[in-house]
């Protein structure tokens, strides 16, 4: 069997409705650390990004506490798939409207790295930029436009990720 040459990352971003503590969006942060151990535990999971507390919660991003990164490299775009749209993430996940405002550009992009590379905050915010004003592209897509891996040849695949992706969040 041939390693993976590529991996698949992605980053989301939200802004919370309400800072860590308001019961507005407690039931996010109560099933946080159940949510990141089944990702751990998930066939085709590589890394995620944690900071201090095991997650990334405290990772203000531009200075804002309540704007916050999720990040994470995959083995492929099926397995992220099952973890994200087939697993006890689902429901969380489709509760984002809670716990987050809703978001004016992209939130969420999905990128081939090269195996065995850990993706930084800023490398996931250059691929929401890519895709919020180029639109899917091999550099930066979504499950709605899944580009193959670069080594792979074919148009963009839709997953086909509705219901839970219903416009933008």
């Amino acid at each position: 069997m041939t390693q993976a040459v590529w991996h698949l990352a992605q980053i989301n971003i939200g802004r919370l409705v309400a800072p860590r503590g308001d019961p507005r969006v407690q039931p996010f942060f109560d099933a946080l650390d159940r949510i990141n151990a089944l990702a751990e535990a998930s066939p085709g999971f590589v890394w995620r990004l944690k900071d201090e507390g095991g997650n990334a919660t405290d990772m203000a991003l531009g200075g804002d506490p309540l704007l916050i990164p999720n990040m994470s490299v995959w083995t492929d775009a099926d397995a992220l798939f099952d973890f994200v749209y087939r697993s006890a993430h689902t429901p969380v996940m489709a509760r984002r409207r809670d716990y987050f405002e809703r978001f004016e550009g992209a939130y969420q992009a999905l990128w081939w790295i090269e195996a065995g590379t850990v993706p930084t905050v800023n490398d996931g915010l250059s691929r929401l930029w890519l895709l919020d004003r180029l639109g899917p592209s091999p550099q930066a897509f979504t499950f709605k436009a899944r580009f193959p891996a670069p080594d792979e040849a074919g148009p963009p695949i839709d997953h086909q990720p509705d219901p839970w992706c219903m416009g933008r969040a």
